[in-house]
């Protein structure tokens, strides 16, 4: 039984794994990415893949609004610029290394950043919110204009490329797959470092409190865009995997819908939480999965059943979501703290 944690080290006290269960925890899960495409289908590749994808994403928009306090609904037009970098860079560069495309796509995706975060030195809260709407109105309006057609296709999209890693062209789910996990644990630790650092818990601190935080010395103006800079980052990279992961990406791809989604799936997981993300986007996208594949077993494969099926379908998914939020307003990562709390306490806990 754990019955408290007594750090007697420095190193032990900055520790990120403390116990013995979360270290066991994370190297099953990290086991079970390694094993998972040798026994999985390309349908399940493919699921896995685009989880581990809004991943990146959504601990991305977490910096910003869990740890920072900041509200944003445009963080689908990040994910746009960072899928259409990788493109146009491709177009230039036919051979790039998809590692430094990956980087060139993370650095106009911050630069962008930067620049639709101005306005959170005015206002924020719900405004902020509006303000940054608009970034997806920009960007999906520049996307589509003919004189960018040559970049991003225009209305009708462009076809992406295969990555070359070391000369081998990626062409499969798996190939693909390998490529995406390594670099979605790295951001999600990098993540999860970040707030171990002064510069985090500066950001903590703007969230808490900003007046407060900028009477004690922290900048407003550059912690705030600094977080804006790396949130947008986090969703640039997701959209160079996004590109390099599918055959063709359309400007519709990255619209309202899609940044809604990635606010939904962090409220969803919990927000402030490195593992929030993680447990909300694993919801939000494999739910729906799930509930299509009992509609299928329901209707027996009947086509007209299944048409009258599908919008029950999407109430039953709309409801659970109101539901959890209103009965777990702190997210899925609650739920897993009260898991080890039982754990630690047992056998006599309750």
């Amino acid at each position: 039984m754990i019955t408290g944690h007594f750090k007697t080290r420095y190193a032990a006290d900055e520790g990120i794994w403390s116990t013995w269960p979360k270290k066991l925890s994370l190297v099953l899960c990290l086991l079970a990415l390694f094993v998972l495409p040798f026994f999985a289908n390309n349908y399940v590749l493919l699921l896995a893949s685009q989880i581990a994808i809004f991943i990146i994403a959504v601990v991305g928009l977490n910096v910003l609004v869990g740890y920072t306090g900041l509200m944003s609904l445009g963080h689908g037009a990040f994910f746009a610029i960072g899928a259409y970098t990788a493109v146009a860079v491709h177009g230039v560069w036919p051979n790039a290394m998809p590692l430094i495309t990956l980087a060139i796509a993370t650095t106009v995706a911050a630069f962008f950043g930067v620049l639709f975060g101005l306005p959170s030195l005015r206002v924020k809260g719900l405004y902020l919110a509006v303000a940054t709407l608009s970034a997806n109105f920009i960007v999906l309006f520049l996307i589509k204009r003919e004189w960018m057609a040559p970049w991003t296709g225009g209305v009708s999209g462009i076809e992406t490329p295969n990555p070359m890693l070391f000369g081998i062209e990626l062409a499969t789910q798996r190939d693909k797959y390998f490529f995406i996990i390594p670099v979605m644990v790295i951001f999600v630790l990098f993540a999860q470092n970040l707030f171990r650092t002064r510069f985090g818990r500066a950001l903590i601190a703007i969230r808490d409190k900003d007046y407060s935080a900028e009477i004690m010395g922290i900048s407003l103006f550059s912690y705030k865009l600094k977080s804006f800079a790396i949130s947008a980052a986090y969703c640039g990279a997701a959209g160079c995997l996004w590109a390099y992961f599918f055959p063709a990406i359309l400007p519709e791809d990255f619209g309202l819908s899609m940044s809604i989604t990635l606010v939904v799936c962090l409220v969803a997981g919990g927000m402030g939480r490195t593992l929030g993300p993680i447990f909300g986007t694993m919801l939000i996208i494999l739910v729906p999965e799930l509930l299509k594949v009992l509609a299928t077993l329901i209707t027996q494969g009947d086509a007209n059943a299944q048409r009258y099926f599908s919008p029950l379908r999407d109430i039953v998914f709309g409801l659970m979501i109101i539901g959890f939020l209103i009965f777990e307003p702190m997210g899925l990562v609650s739920v897993w703290d009260r898991f080890w709390r039982v754990v630690g306490r047992w056998p006599f806990a309750k």
